[in-house]
């Protein structure tokens, strides 16, 4: 590159960074934006795409009665959606019933039938709506006050909202309102509640879901995923890759760099720094699964591979971790179907659940020998052991006592230890490289204790290894391959996940 083009890139990126917060230059996801109704001062909108960011500015006497006034961010729709955002307004304000939310409306008419997640400025949280047009809007007020996540969901004519504080489980309130078409406007917005005032609002990790339809089946159709990561400290999601295709369970590589996936049974590197994807080579293992992971040293990687040869459903082989044609064989011929999910530290024997003697326990078993050594022995599921990075303890999860619950016990077996109590049923905990604080993956009661399938709402929680509070840090359409493996940053900051959509 000469230096005449190199100034000229550098100038191309200045400029670009200039125009990260500039006035409505992208809408991101969305299609449009503009002012709804007869208001004072013109709206406004910008997005911080490195942010994955959008700042409304709005005034607006009302949204309420029969007529409507306020800053709208929108794309048009079809079907069922779940739309969720974190939200905070910027200033102290001057009207208490300012307002924020999602509303999806038939028109952009002011006085459109509508279903508006409104979160006030003195915390006020309803669902609001508009059954027909000129009509007077009613309203159900939630439990939830002064949240700062705001999900909208559409099932058919029924609409859920559901809020929550940071950190804690969402509160729901919901109305049939068959009003509203299949085809509609859905998006975000502002209003002042002062026809002469401005306010702004910032709205992150802003996310436009379409569910798996009930027209579909269950682990032969798949939809789109987003590779994502968590700051835990500062609970930032973002957004690092966007795929039609269904990508699984994300391991973070020791050296910081990559990250490695699994979809439509082969593997993959995504490079952190520049975006790239490339497939890691296994040869002729090109059915595997979500349970791939690599020796605490970052040297080895472990996989299940579907092996049809020997007609059973998963069988564990090893590699290097840059890849090779030909895996090594781990588990014997015969034996059962084995779904690997951890190394011991000292990489001689590999963690995973074996379905003997019709039923899932927990086993290990030694690289050299292929010699078993059975670690659980319940009636239930015993699933997921994780060993900690100092070899004190192995984590799993059990529905042994009819809810899926964290334990944890001895490597060799002893003083199972149940480390979860409540209603949650709870999967795949991951030890960060500290060894202090546990990341795992959370379905509530309407999947079966057994069960961890694809496309619910399920929520990442981080508890002490020793036990106690559970804490919610995402909440998440995923489920199935969201976090099924180790997936901390080396340094322990971050977390990698994915969740789910399908395309609109």
């Amino acid at each position: 590159m000469t230096l005449r083009s190199r100034t000229f890139v550098l100038i191309c990126f200045v400029l670009l960074a200039q125009m990260n917060w500039s006035q409505v230059k992208t809408t991101g996801m969305f299609e449009n934006h503009q002012d709804i109704g007869q208001v004072e001062i013109p709206g406004s909108i910008s997005y911080n795409a490195e942010d994955q960011e959008y700042l409304i500015e709005s005034s607006g006497e009302n949204m309420w009665f029969d007529q409507d006034q306020f800053h709208y961010l929108w794309r048009s729709i079809q079907g069922d959606f779940v739309v969720r955002a974190k939200i905070r307004f910027i200033g102290e304000g001057t009207n208490p019933h300012r307002k924020l939310g999602w509303v999806v409306r038939n028109s952009l008419n002011p006085d459109a039938p509508h279903v508006n997640a409104a979160i006030h400025g003195d915390g006020l949280t309803a669902l609001q709506y508009r059954r027909v047009r000129g009509g007077m809007t009613e309203e159900k007020i939630s439990a939830s006050k002064a949240p700062d996540i705001i999900q909208l969901e559409r099932r058919g004519d029924l609409f859920i909202m559901g809020t929550a504080v940071s950190g804690e489980e969402m509160k729901f309130v919901e109305m049939s309102v068959p009003e509203i078409r299949n085809e509609a406007f859905i998006g975000i917005y502002v209003c002042s509640h002062e026809k002469d005032v401005a306010e702004r609002a910032l709205f992150s990790e802003v996310r436009i879901i379409k569910p798996f339809s009930e027209v579909k089946t269950a682990y032969q159709d798949y939809l789109g995923s987003n590779l994502e990561v968590l700051d835990l400290e500062s609970g930032r999601r973002e957004i690092l890759m966007r795929s039609a295709h269904s990508i699984q369970a994300p391991n973070w590589t020791t050296d910081g760099k990559k990250l490695i996936y699994n979809s439509n049974g082969f593997l993959y590197t995504y490079d952190l720094a520049s975006g790239a994807v490339e497939r890691l080579e296994t040869g002729f293992a090109n059915r595997n699964n979500n349970d791939h992971v690599l020796s605490f040293d970052g040297k080895q990687l472990g996989i299940s591979h579907h092996d049809n040869d020997d007609n059973e459903d998963s069988v564990i082989y090893t590699l290097p971790t840059e890849g090779s044609s030909n895996p090594v064989r781990i588990t014997k011929k015969g034996v059962g179907n084995s779904y690997l999910h951890g190394w011991t530290v000292d990489a001689k024997k590999l963690l995973f659940t074996g379905q003997r003697n019709e039923q899932y326990d927990i086993y290990s078993v030694d690289i050299g020998t292929g010699e078993e050594q059975q670690l659980t022995d319940t009636s239930g599921l015993d699933d997921g052991p994780e060993m900690d990075p100092a070899g004190e303890y192995i984590y799993f999860n059990s529905n042994r006592t009819g809810t899926m619950q964290i334990w944890r016990m001895k490597p060799d077996g002893s003083d199972q230890t149940q480390l979860t109590f409540d209603p949650w049923n709870d999967w795949f905990p991951h030890i960060s490289p500290d060894g202090k604080t546990m990341i795992f993956l959370s379905f509530g009661t309407d999947v079966d204790s057994g069960d961890h399938p694809f496309y619910k709402h399920v929520v990442l929680r981080t508890m002490p290894v020793e036990g106690g509070e559970p804490t919610i840090v995402a909440y998440v359409y995923g489920g199935q391959g969201t976090i099924n493996v180790p997936s901390w940053s080396p340094d322990g900051k971050r977390v990698a996940f994915i969740s789910n959509t399908g395309a609109y």
